[in-house]
């Protein structure tokens, strides 16, 4: 068996990962716009592509099986790494690339959610902070008509606030 169809669901893969990073992009200028609308339609699609994401890898890890099968090599795991390190001459380079090309890829994406995932944070922030603003606290709410200027500002202490 030979290692193109491990390289043909490599390149998917990353095409794939490249089409999620463009809507990640996409995601991060509509959370600085605050569009909702926008939002769910760029995750719906999001799920799409994880979806046709999980179902190449899945075909992926199938065709590595096969290949360390058909190389008689024996692995728990098998991971590309390992089959880097086990294969010969082209067919190495060509692993080689595909996962390097992979890689950068995924790399770009994981910076870009991590800034999608502050700007959320940060938008989740302000929402709590007006919430907190509109909501009147139980220090701010006067049932007993408040303080008379003649009595005494000391605290008074219920039996169960006291020390024993």
């Amino acid at each position: 068996m030979t290692i193109d169809p491990i390289v043909t669901s490599m390149t998917q893969l990353r095409q794939l990962h490249e089409s999620l990073l463009v809507l990640s992009k996409k995601k991060t200028a509509v959370l600085k716009q605050n569009e909702t609308k926008a939002l769910s339609q760029l995750l719906a699609a999001e799920r799409k592509h994880v979806q046709a994401i999980d179902k190449v890898e899945k075909q992926r890890i199938k065709a590595v099986q096969q290949w360390y099968a058909a190389h008689s090599f024996r692995a728990n795991d098998p991971t590309i790494s390992e089959m880097i390190e086990l294969a010969e001459g082209e067919e190495q380079q060509k692993l080689q690339k595909a996962y390097e090309a992979f890689i950068l890829v995924l790399a770009d994406l994981k910076k870009q959610e991590a800034l999608n995932g502050e700007l959320t944070k940060q938008s989740l922030q302000f929402i709590n902070l007006s919430l907190d603003m509109l909501q009147p606290s139980l220090q701010n709410l006067n049932y007993g008509g408040g303080s008379k200027p003649n009595e005494d500002t000391e605290q008074k202490r219920s039996v169960f606030d006291s020390k024993a």
